[in-house]
């Protein structure tokens, strides 16, 4: 194979899996921009290992295994949250990344476009049509539905750090993800805001109630709330 060939497949493979990755990075998700952007560049790599040594290995044995083998690395990243399961779209994304990066190995890059093209449409326009399915009510208790917290509590200004250092110590092995932990000035100089950004499965509330509920009880609060601030399906 010539090495320009080559070189222009797995750079396909490369820009097509970052898109696709690149989607899953900015939700935030387990497996994001690397990781698709690797499974895509491998399951390349080990189609192109088949195309260059014809007599020792078929590229399309090689795309099998690709297949098969993928699904180990999707199981890493499926996770069981009490009774629902998590993680199903991240390891389907992953499983067509390496299809696309399979199709990028065997020079039919046209189609490998095409393929990242409906992967990303599924993951992106499918997801408001997939919230309007769900009624309003099993929205609210849906398990596979992740929610992003928005967390307020006013504090005392020297009682600053060990309300964060609280909060954190609470979120330690929990439902709930820290995205973001700030604190603001007031207009009162005796009094500090502090707010985070939490995510975690739709039946997290519970876990943010008891948080809001054990810092209610520190002296140095005077208020202490949390909403929900988006709600999307896994």
């Amino acid at each position: 194979m010539p090495l320009h060939d080559f070189i222009l497949r797995i750079s396909t493979a490369f820009a097509l899996g970052s898109l696709i990755g690149f989607e899953r990075q900015w939700r935030q998700r387990m497996a994001g921009l690397r990781t698709n952007t690797l499974v895509s560049v491998g399951a390349c790599l080990f189609v192109l290992l088949g195309l260059t040594t014809p007599h020792e290995g078929s590229p399309t044995r090689m795309a099998a295994q690709v297949v098969s083998g993928i699904g180990f690395l999707g199981g890493g990243v499926i996770l069981r949250d009490g009774l629902g399961i998590r993680g199903l779209n991240t390891a389907a994304t992953l499983w067509c990344a390496a299809a696309v990066g399979t199709l990028c190995g065997a020079g039919m890059l046209l189609p490998a476009t095409i393929g990242a093209v409906v992967i990303l449409g599924a993951n992106v326009l499918l997801r408001p049509i997939a919230r309007k399915i769900y009624g309003p009510q099993t929205l609210a208790n849906a398990s596979d539905m992740e929610t992003t917290y928005g967390f307020l509590a006013v504090c005392r200004a020297p009682d600053e750090q060990h309300i964060r250092a609280l909060l954190l110590q609470m979120l330690n092995g929990d439902a709930l993800t820290l995205l973001s932990l700030s604190s603001k000035d007031l207009e009162d100089p005796t009094k500090i805001e502090v707010r985070a950004r939490l995510i975690g499965a739709g039946g997290s509330h519970s876990a943010l109630e008891h948080i809001v509920s054990r810092l209610s009880l520190e002296s140095s609060i005077s208020a202490v709330s949390w909403e929900i601030v988006a709600r999307e399906e896994l």
